[in-house]
C-alpha cells in the first residue's frame, strides 16, 4: 500500500467519523425536542445536510441510533464530571456540577426522563442501556461514600449503598420537578442540601 492510499484512507475515516459526530449530535437535538418516539431519521439526516438511505449506512436502525446518542451524551458529560475515580469528595462534587450543567439543558434532561421511564419497558431500545447506566451510578456512588465514611465524613448510621440509591432517586425526583417548574426548584442547590444528610462536608455552591 503506498502512502498516499494510506492518507487518503485516514481522509476518509476522518471523513467518515465526523459525520458520525455530526448525526449523533443532530439525532440528540432532534430527540431532545420532540422525543425518541416522534423523532424520525429523515428529520435527523436533513439536518446534516444527507438523505435517510445515507445516515442508514451510518446507524443501520433507530434503536442503534438512539445507543450511539446516549453513548454520545456520556462521553459530554465525562469531559466534564468525574465521577469513577474512588473520591467521595469528588464524586460529590461532580453530582453537584451535574445539576448545575442539566439546569441549561432542558431537552436533554427532558429526553433522559421520558426514556428512563420508558425503558423500564421489556424490549425497550434503551432499556439495557439504563439497566447499566443506573448499576454503574450506583456502583460509584456506593464507592464515593464509602470512601467518605473510611475518613469519618458520614454522618452515623449512613448505609453506602442505600445512600448511594436514595442520591440517584432523588436527582431523577428533581429533574422531573425542575422541568415543571423550573422557577421554582433549584436541582444543584436542593441536591447539595440532601448530600449533607449523609457525610459531613461543605457542597456549598459559590456564585
Amino acid at each position: 500500500m503506498t502512502d498516499l492510499h494510506k492518507q487518503k484512507q485516514r481522509g476518509e475515516y476522518a471523513k467518515t467519523g465526523a459525520k458520525r459526530v455530526a448525526i449523533l449530535d443532530a439525532a440528540l437535538e432532534v430527540f431532545a425536542q420532540v422525543g425518541y418516539g416522534a423523532g424520525s431519521l429523515r428529520e435527523v439526516a436533513a439536518r446534516v445536510g444527507m438523505s435517510e438511505a445515507g445516515l442508514l449506512h451510518h446507524f443501520p436502525t433507530k434503536p442503534a441510533l438512539l445507543a450511539a446518542v446516549l453513548d454520545r451524551r456520556d462521553q459530554h458529560s465525562q469531559e466534564w464530571v468525574r465521577m469513577a475515580e474512588g473520591d467521595g469528595d469528588v464524586t460529590l462534587r461532580g453530582l453537584i456540577t451535574t445539576a448545575v450543567r442539566n439546569a441549561s439543558t432542558p431537552g436533554i434532561v427532558e429526553l433522559y426522563c421520558v426514556l428512563s421511564a420508558e425503558a423500564t419497558q421489556p424490549g425497550h431500545p434503551a432499556r439495557d442501556y439504563f439497566i447499566a447506566r443506573y448499576e454503574e451510578a450506583r456502583t460509584n456512588l456506593c464507592m464515593a461514600f464509602e470512601d467518605l465514611a473510611r475518613q469519618n465524613r458520614t454522618r452515623p448510621g449512613v448505609v453506602p449503598r442505600s445512600a448511594a440509591i436514595a442520591t440517584l432517586a432523588m436527582m431523577d425526583g428533581l429533574q422531573v420537578q425542575w422541568l415543571l417548574h423550573p422557577e421554582v426548584v433549584d436541582m444543584a442547590a436542593e441536591l447539595a442540601d440532601f448530600l449533607t444528610a449523609f457525610v459531613d462536608i461543605d457542597l456549598t455552591i459559590s456564585s
